[in-house]
């Protein structure tokens, strides 16, 4: 079994700045993709950012330029440095691990954190 811990949630002003962290633990052998997702109230959950155990990376439109995700594969840690965020990217963040495989074994698993509630406001 393999656990996401994530962190770094809380109110930020808009403008402002704010890091999530999200740690998987567990006997790891690799993660292909992990990322970042939200869900805000009445609103279905969306994918705000990923990347790939090469670096390679994909962002939703609404936080291009504003965001950015970056991992430690020796940490099988993800980070969103959330800059100049805005009201309405007030949701829960969840952090996801794709493709994660533990070590002896070939299967690959996803896993979903438990969320981290972001509050944009003044």
């Amino acid at each position: 079994q393999a656990q996401l811990a994530e962190s770094g949630g809380g109110l930020v002003q808009p403008g402002g700045s704010l890091r999530l962290s999200c740690a998987a633990s567990g006997n790891i052998f690799s993660i292909r993709t992990m990322g970042w997702y939200r869900q805000a109230p009445g609103k279905q959950r969306e994918v705000v950012a990923v990347i790939a155990s090469d670096g390679t990376t994909n962002y939703a439109e609404a936080v291009k330029g504003r965001f950015t995700i970056s991992r430690d594969n020796a940490k099988n840690t993800v980070y969103l440095q959330m800059s100049s965020p805005k009201p309405e990217d007030t949701a829960v963040y969840y952090c996801n691990a794709d493709g994660l495989r533990f070590i002896g074994s070939r299967l690959e698993y996803m896993y979903w954190g438990q969320g981290t509630q972001v509050t944009v406001s003044s």
